[in-house]
This record gives C-alpha cells, structure tokens and sequence, in this order.
C-alpha cells in the first residue's frame, strides 16, 4: 500500500537533533525546535544560555527560521511518498520467511555487553516456525520527490539545507508511517496515545530497524525488501550497490513483540560471515564488501 503525505502533515515528526547534528550543533542546540514561534519565547529561550553560548544559540536560531521558510516553500510544490506491506511472517533460525516463501536472512550478535545477555538476532522477535502459527512483519520505504534534491544547484547553502530537510523529511514520513500503521493498517497498539517527544523517544510497542542500522548493517538487503515492496512505485530505484535513489529515502523492517528492541550486530567472524553469505545466496567476497564494517579484523 502506497500513502503520500504534504510537508506540513510530516513538519511536526521531524527530529531536529539529527538536523541540527548534521550542521554541526549539539543536541542542546536543537531545543529550538521545541520553543513557541513568537520573539518573546525565542528571546527568552536564548537568554537561558550562558553568555559564552548565547552567539551559537543565535546562529541555531536563524538556522531553524531559514529552516522553517523553506519547508513552508516546499510544500508548495513537493511531496513525500511511503509504502508498506504486511507479510506473514515466522522465524527459522536467523531468517525470517514471509508470506511462506521468501528468505530474508539476518545477522546474529556474536558478543554481548554483558555476561549472561543473549546472543541477539531480529528473528528472535518473530514467532518460530515450529509453533504453526503465523506472526507478521511490517516492510517499509519512504522518500521526497526526486525534485526536491536538485533544487538550488548554483547556490551551495541553501542546496544543503534542502538536502538536509529533505533526509529529516524521508525519516519523519517513516515515523509517520509507522504509527499509522500500528494504531490502524495493523492496529497492533490501537488505543496508543503518545506525544510527538515520546514518539521521538520510541516510547511506542515495537521497533523499525531500517536499512543501515546496527541491528539490519548490510545494505544489499534493499534488494530483498524492492523484490517485495516494488518501492519503484513511490519513485525510489537501487543502485548496483543497493543504495537508494533519491539519497532521502529510508525503507526496512517493522517488529511488533512487546520486547524488542534495538541492538548492534557488532563485530562477525568468518564462520558467520560464510554463513550468512549462503543463506543470502551470495558470494562470500560480495558479502565481505557489504559487511565490511561488521568484520573482525
């Protein structure tokens, strides 16, 4: 299922830490995007600073005004597009099969932080297959127009800050996403009623590892997750690579279990990596280049 959104449906959901850490501000910085709109709170606001501090408060400041303008122009003319599906799912060992028939292979921790904490893999939130009973796995992508990242080719300040929105844009579409589709299309956590901040928090029951995270690292999964959701339908294409095309486009995984939750897969040896390499039906020297930051040294 295809949905599309206008700017100012998504504007809210956007996490203005990851768009501030993206032009070098702190965390603290990003609060602004927190604060009433009048002079009166935004002085106040900056007043809270220390001396020292109040010049880069400043330059936040006018940033998220520069910021806000031009989402108020985009949504003039632009867009931002997401797919979903629902499949039925069940664990096998580390792959997940969906809809019966499709292999979708994962990684498993192969150390932890603690003694005694398990060995994690995603497939571990997902119902085993020997039960005999069928759980479900949500598949996901978002992207902007393809448009909107050759805006301002001649003009290097705001043809960045269009690409950075547009990145904010494509994740707050997910965010979006996903909480429509646990409060409705799977309607898992119908009677959930969080803020924005505690969304942004992942105060919400489940997980939406996308493509990239610690938990989901290789990227030619993009592959396995366009064969099921045809993302060219929203205007996302793969490159030889697996990269997604437009750059602000997210796609991944949707978990449901009450317990899950976020982890790094971390360092894999060589033993994992040949067997992951066979359950993806791939060379063990295509994988090696995908995974080269999980591999132990």
């Amino acid at each position: 299922m295809t949905i599309t959104y206008r700017i100012h449906e998504l504007t809210d959901y956007i996490n203005w830490i990851y768009f501030f850490h993206a032009w070098g501000f702190q965390p603290r910085f990003a609060e602004i995007g927190n604060v009433h709109g009048c002079d009166a709170c935004r002085a106040m606001w900056l007043t809270d600073f220390p001396e020292e501090d109040r010049p880069k408060a400043a330059e936040a400041m006018q940033l998220f005004k520069e910021a806000q303008r031009m989402l108020w122009q985009l949504d003039e003319d632009y867009k931002v597009h997401g797919v979903f599906r629902l499949c039925k799912a069940n664990s096998k060992g580390d792959n997940l099969i969906l809809d019966d028939d499709t292999v979708f292979p994962l990684l498993r921790q192969q150390t932890v932080k603690k003694p005694g904490d398990p060995c994690l893999c995603l497939s571990d939130f997902v119902r085993p297959m020997e039960q005999g009973v069928a759980d479900t796995v949500g598949l996901f992508a978002t992207t902007v127009d393809r448009e909107m990242e050759e805006l301002y080719e001649n003009d290097p300040y705001k043809r960045m800050l269009v690409h950075v929105l547009a990145e904010r844009l494509a994740e707050a579409a997910a965010e979006r996403l996903h909480e429509q589709i646990r409060k409705e299309f799977w309607g898992y956590a119908k009677d959930e009623r969080l803020t924005i901040p505690q969304l942004l928090k992942e105060e919400y029951q489940g997980i939406r590892p996308a493509v990239g995270y610690p938990s989901l690292p290789d990227q030619s999964v993009t592959f396995l997750l366009d064969a099921l959701l045809d993302m060219k339908q929203i205007g996302i294409h793969l490159t030889e690579n697996g990269m997604m095309d437009p750059r602000a486009s997210v796609c991944g995984l949707m978990f449901a279990h009450p317990q899950s939750h976020y982890f790094a897969v971390g360092k894999i040896g060589e033993d994992q990596l040949a067997d992951y390499a066979s359950r993806r039906g791939k060379s063990l020297e295509e994988m090696r280049k995908f995974l080269a930051a999980n591999l132990s040294e």
